[in-house]
């Protein structure tokens, strides 16, 4: 099992390294295609104000930027995956929001993966719906920190493991990944006692499973002691070092975790590692 076809979506120039670093690397590793898309909004200022007539001028002063924004995003898309080799085609999209992450559902539908930038709590102008193509795509999506990455394989992965159903979805999406780690490791946090399993026994099956893909896989739980999990996973990747965190996404309401906050509420904002997640 491999990646055949990568969705990268580059919201802006600045995240155009980062996202390419991690999707060029995953392509040179599966032989994959790569399908860059850019969102530009239809309408970025109000032309008008009511009972007056629209100013030309300020439409085609606010067309040239967006095209102008288009444009060096797609350049630097073209000119990497030409001095990388990458088999690729580009998709520039305009919507009412300009919103890439949203515009990007539509091509997830017949990707294999999607790698997007993590919103930069630093730039007001982020305002990209991550959840929405969480949600809506209905492929795993790889997250890159916005604080950089360098596009190194991935060597090290750690499973944030909870036996439901979008843990498990996580898990079969990133098997191309696990494969070809080094070393993969399930991590529980607060085990429970379930009528199929002790707590002393979660993690068994599905490090069993993975194990006959051939992966280097171990298991590990820990308490919370009231702990939010988030932190104890956190801390986990640090002690460990991984390189990939891999976890379902909104295993509760994804009402109740922006109310509340939750695991993947909080991961997709303070998240320092690739961070793939699946629903």
């Amino acid at each position: 099992m491999s990646y055949k076809t990568i969705v990268a979506v580059l919201r802006s120039e600045s995240d155009c390294e980062p996202v390419l670093n991690a999707s060029i690397s995953l392509c040179s590793q599966n032989d994959a295609h790569l399908i860059g898309i850019h969102a530009e909004p239809t309408m970025r200022v109000a032309y008008t104000a009511p009972m007056e007539i629209p100013d030309p001028t300020i439409y085609q002063q606010d067309e040239e930027e967006i095209q102008k924004r288009s444009s060096l995003v797609e350049k630097k898309f073209r000119d990497r995956c030409n001095a990388e080799g990458v088999s690729f085609e580009w998709r520039s999209v305009r919507s009412p929001t300009g919103d890439g992450a949203v515009s990007a559902v539509s091509s997830a539908h017949c990707a294999d993966i999607v790698v997007l930038q993590q919103r930069n709590p630093d730039n007001t102008n982020d305002y990209a719906d991550l959840e929405s193509l969480v949600f809506e795509s209905g492929r795993p999506v790889l997250f890159v920190p916005y604080t950089g990455h360098s596009g190194k394989p991935v060597k090290s992965v750690l499973v944030a493991w909870n036996a439901t159903r979008e843990s498990t979805r996580a898990v079969f999406d990133a098997l191309p990944l696990l494969m070809a780690a080094e070393k993969v490791e399930i991590f529980i946090v607060d085990p429970k006692d379930t009528l199929e399993q002790s707590a002393s026994m979660a993690g068994a099956e599905i490090a069993a499973t993975l194990s006959r893909h051939g992966i280097n896989v171990t298991v590990n739980s820990q308490s919370s002691g009231g702990v939010p999990a988030a932190s104890i996973i956190e801390n986990r990747m640090s002690d460990t070092q991984a390189d990939l965190l891999v976890m379902g996404a909104y295993s509760h309401s994804r009402i109740k975790e922006f109310l509340f906050g939750g695991v993947t509420h909080t991961l997709l904002d303070s998240m320092t590692n690739l961070t793939l997640m699946s629903r």
